[in-house]
């Protein structure tokens, strides 16, 4: 495997900002009501998934960095239950979440075997 020179080499940061623009599509609809309210705090914790991988890459020790990856993970299950709560309260179709959901268990996976990767440096 080839050495991972950029935040854009981590699959898990890849697969994640793919997740954070099928959100920003699923939450276009969001009722008005929601703009400040469920929308932009579903969009903030998708957004914070790969920007918290980007940012731990950076940083200038490894248990610095896995601090950051933990993060991402926090906020990767805010999302679930934020799209949980969008689906119940009619704000995502069933056809949407049913998609979604699994792909938010794959980042999660990908993203558990990142982490798990750069522990045993520390």
């Amino acid at each position: 495997m080839d050495k991972v020179k950029s935040f854009r080499d981590i699959i898990a940061w890849e697969k994640a900002h793919d997740l954070v623009l099928l959100i920003y599509k699923v939450t276009e609809n969001f009722p008005r009501s929601e703009e400040f309210g469920l929308k932009s705090q579903i969009r903030r914790a998708a957004v914070s998934v790969p920007s918290n991988l980007a940012e731990g890459f950076k940083r200038k020790s490894k248990a610095d960095s896995v601090h950051f990856y933990n993060i991402s993970e926090a906020s990767l299950e805010e999302l679930k239950y934020q799209i949980f709560l969008s689906r119940d309260l009619g704000y995502i179709f069933k056809l949407d979440y049913d998609y979604i959901a699994p792909l938010t268990e794959e980042v999660g996976k990908i993203l558990c075997g990142w982490l798990k990767s750069q522990k045993i440096f520390i």
